[in-house]
């Protein structure tokens, strides 16, 4: 089974003008169960819209997203929260960490919308990323470094089938995009987890075997 099936997808936006403008057209994308692929593209070309409409934190205009054997875009709002909680993983650009929660409390939040926080697992993954003398800092204590780490760690929390990764290196020097990309890699690896990394730095498009450019996939 696919970890994702995007088919036909379309998403536009409403200039201030009305004019309807396409952003988002992509006919076929396919990703397997525990593979990995880039994506690249320009700025500004859709790359996270497409990452939102893929995690449901958008709705698509048309077509079909299926996560883990699950067609998110059947689903109304709370399901795609559902989904999204239960089988997706998302290391945003800009980590999206809670700063009034420590690196431990980061990681067991998603567990705790799903109602089972597992505190164990939850040192676990941090000690995995390295943060195991970590788990009491709050962001605003932890370098730009360490709070991708802790951003690994939650989105692989709930054992997703599918990790999506907007510029996970973009904040980072070139020495720690290159241990934050190798860490994420692996640990995606060892879960048997599917990852989608977005991207348009070439040196972590180069890492990957499988590269797809958004320009061919996107018709808009």
């Amino acid at each position: 089974m696919d970890a994702l099936v995007v088919e036909r997808l379309k998403k536009a936006y409403v200039a201030p003008d009305g004019e309807r403008v396409p952003v988002v057209d992509v006919q076929d994308l396919r990703l397997a169960e525990g593979a990995q692929a880039a994506l690249k593209g320009r700025s500004g070309s859709g790359k996270t819209t497409l990452l939102n409409l893929i995690a449901g934190v958008l709705r698509a205009d048309e077509g079909r997203i299926v996560v883990a054997g699950e067609e998110i875009t059947a689903l109304p709002e709370a399901g795609r929260d559902r989904l999204r909680a239960e089988r997706i993983g998302y290391v945003f650009q800009t980590f999206n960490l809670l700063q009034g929660l420590t690196a431990l409390e980061n990681v067991l939040l998603p567990m705790m919308l799903r109602g089972a926080p597992d505190r164990a697992r939850a040192a676990a993954l941090l000690e995995r990323v390295g943060m195991n003398g970590r788990l009491d800092y709050r962001p605003a204590q932890l370098s730009v470094g360490q709070q991708q780490r802790v951003a690994v760690a939650r989105a692989l929390a709930n054992r997703p089938a599918l990790v999506l990764a907007d510029e996970p290196t973009g904040n980072l020097d070139e020495q720690h995009a290159d241990e934050a990309l190798g860490l994420l890699r692996d640990v995606c690896r060892e879960n048997g987890t599917a990852l989608l990394v977005v991207s348009h730095d070439a040196r972590v498009l180069g890492r990957f075997e499988r590269v797809l450019a958004l320009k061919e996939l996107n018709r808009a």
